[in-house]
């Protein structure tokens, strides 16, 4: 263990102030259940970007992009669509402003605008929302879970804290335990100060991270050039440029396990695997964001353009700070693979290569820093599905059916109830998670599978109703929760990814029926939502009964516009994360054609996005 009693003081203090963070805001929690759920709809929208790209800097994602960024090399910067990244540019360009315009208080609640709350369809389709909502918090914790405690083994081996644990442990469940530990820190401060704390405790924690990814990239750069030393990868390292298969990107007689790594990972054939991930991937970012904190961050803002801004802000703040950390320790990875210990009962765990070199190439001070930071990264991301998951169960169900007319005092109460329980729930669940890509890829590759269809139908097509909501979530879910069960038991293998098709093309079919076996909206609701929340799509019938109400109304004519402005957006968030790479790497040239091209994209994007900002 390389922690010294300073590295150590740093993350204490940090854990402490979680704490008081927690403690003292609690009362201003309490004040409503909108105060607790949402910081009262008060909080600016550089706070809460900033907080929501601080929940997408996890322990877990991190290992597993350090893991990419080292055998993958530039080619890595690709594989993170598989969320997909880039949907952020489809909520700052238009859905964030979309969502927020209907002041709902989750995306369950959401759905009245969309199908109204007097049919009995309606209230399946606001249920099974709330059960694809839990369902991906509960995957998100387990995902977070396993991947801190695989992460604070390095730093505290099982060995030196075994004498002082009055009981046995096998070796595969220490991660488990130091979960276990580190998780009710957060749980502590979440619970009890809402949505106002998890933002002040995310602002904190990014200002430690971007001392410690900026820290750790110029250590790198330093070791990389100062002493003359060159890292030895295959040639296709340096382009993110690929061909049908990754035959520039091998391995053999250098570490002939990272070859290994991309057969297990499926990635091989890469051309298929990248247009199964655009093909998704712009299905996904069109159906709007998955009921977790980064829509709850979303319906916190104070205002639709104000949406806007902070999805916006997003990228610009996680993207350059993250991928400084990533290549850093990338190349330090690199530099001295064989001094790492990466060794598994699976043979090489590249996962580890993120602990291993912070513990290892790290001076005393920025090691602490960094282990905060990521510690931090933990506690943002668990503690913003945490949040989400309480809004669901508390807005959605305990208040919609169990007790209407609570109190703020008992809906508090329950507040505090519920997140106990949901935590408890996701250690359960983490405690079958074989790594932390398992659960990735399948909350990826085929929970979202049975998410897309209907939560894409239902910005652009006025005929889908509730019914068909209902039935195409259906669809998706159940086949994708029985591929999580074969897969664990074996009977299925293969990346999760190609499972997608199949789900979707059921959601769809169960899209299609529901929607066509049940009559539309109500002409009310769907008026009322085109005026307010002014999609553009297949709208006609219903914009036609809106202009002979109302003869002034203007409809949304941007449709070209945004997705001119998504393009330029997706072009930016790919610079962004080059951006560092080639600066550590010290690429000038592309380093070059890199900040060009953002000058550019930034002079547009300020006239056709920016001054166009609207509520």
């Amino acid at each position: 263990m390389n922690l010294t009693w300073l590295d150590i003081s740093i993350l204490l203090s940090y854990l402490i102030a979680m704490l008081v963070i927690g403690w003292v805001l609690r009362k201003k929690a309490r004040q409503n259940k909108e105060n607790y759920l949402m910081g009262g709809k008060s909080l600016p929208w550089y706070m809460l970007g900033l907080s929501d790209a601080s929940d997408m800097f996890d322990i877990s994602g991190t290992m597993w992009m350090v893991a990419l960024c080292f055998v993958y090399g530039m080619k890595s910067m690709w594989i993170p669509w598989l969320w997909p990244v880039f949907n952020q540019m489809f909520l700052m360009m238009f859905l964030s402003k979309w969502l927020r315009r209907s002041n709902a208080t989750t995306g369950a609640e959401w759905l009245v605008t969309r199908f109204g709350k007097n049919e009995r369809s309606s209230a399946a389709s606001h249920n099974i929302v709330v059960a694809f909502a839990l369902l991906s918090c509960f995957g998100f914790l387990a995902y977070g879970f396993i991947g801190l405690g695989k992460f604070m083994e390095i730093f505290i081996p099982w060995s030196a804290v075994q004498p002082y644990v009055p009981f046995q442990v096998a070796p595969e469940y220490v991660p488990h335990l130091y979960g276990i530990v580190f998780t009710f820190f957060a749980m502590f401060y979440s619970i009890l100060g809402g949505m106002h704390s998890i933002v002040l405790g995310d602002f904190i924690k990014y200002c430690v991270m971007t001392i410690a990814c900026v820290s750790v990239a110029i250590i790198a750069a330093m070791r990389l050039h100062g002493n003359g030393e060159t890292i030895t990868v295959p040639d296709g390292w340096y382009t993110p440029f690929f061909g049908w298969r990754l035959d520039d990107l091998d391995w053999s007689g250098i570490i002939a396990d990272a070859n290994k790594k991309i057969a297990d990972d499926g990635f091989s054939l890469f051309s298929v695997f990248f247009m199964m991930m655009l093909f998704k991937g712009v299905f996904a970012s069109l159906a709007g964001p998955a009921p977790n904190y980064d829509m709850q961050k979303i319906l916190s803002t104070r205002s639709p353009k104000e949406a806007s801004k902070m999805t916006g802000f997003v990228s610009i703040v996680l993207l350059p700070i993250r991928y400084s950390l990533i290549i850093g320790l990338t190349v330090l990875g690199l530099l001295y693979y064989h001094q790492l210990d990466l060794s598994s009962a699976n043979g090489t765990d590249f996962e580890k290569i993120l602990p291993s070199a912070i513990n290892n190439f790290l001076p005393v001070g920025i090691l602490g820093l960094v282990l905060t930071g990521l510690m931090g990264a933990f506690m943002g991301t668990f503690s913003g599905t945490l949040n989400a998951a309480q809004a669901y169960i508390v807005n959605d169900i305990y208040l919609k059916y169990v007790n209407p007319q609570a109190s703020t005092k008992k809906i508090i109460s329950t507040n505090y109830i519920v997140g106990t329980l949901v935590v408890i729930i996701g250690i359960v669940l983490g405690m079958f998670v074989k790594d932390v890509n398992t659960v990735l890829q399948w909350i990826v590759g085929g929970l979202y599978g049975g998410y897309i269809a209907s939560n894409m139908f239902k910005w652009y097509w006025w005929r889908f109703n509730a019914n068909g909501f209902f039935w195409g979530m259906m669809a998706g879910i159940v086949p994708a929760v029985a591929l999580a069960v074969l897969k664990y038991f074996d009977v299925l293998s293969g990346l999760d990814l190609y499972y997608w098709p199949v789900i979707f093309v059921l959601s769809l079919l169960g899209c299609f029926i529901g929607t066509y076996t049940a009559p539309p909206a109500s002409d009310e609701t769907l008026k009322h939502f085109y005026k307010t929340v002014k999609p553009w799509g297949f709208w006609k019938p219903v914009h036609e009964k809106v202009i002979a109400e109302d003869p002034s109304f203007e409809p949304n004519k941007r449709f070209k516009l945004d997705m001119f402005n998504v393009a330029l957006g997706i072009t930016a968030q790919c610079c962004l994360t080059l951006l560092p790479m080639y600066l550590v790497l010290w690429m000038k040239l592309p380093l070059m054609i890199i900040i060009i091209i953002l000058a550019v994209i930034v002079f547009i994007l300020k006239r056709t996005w920016w001054n166009k900002l609207e509520d």
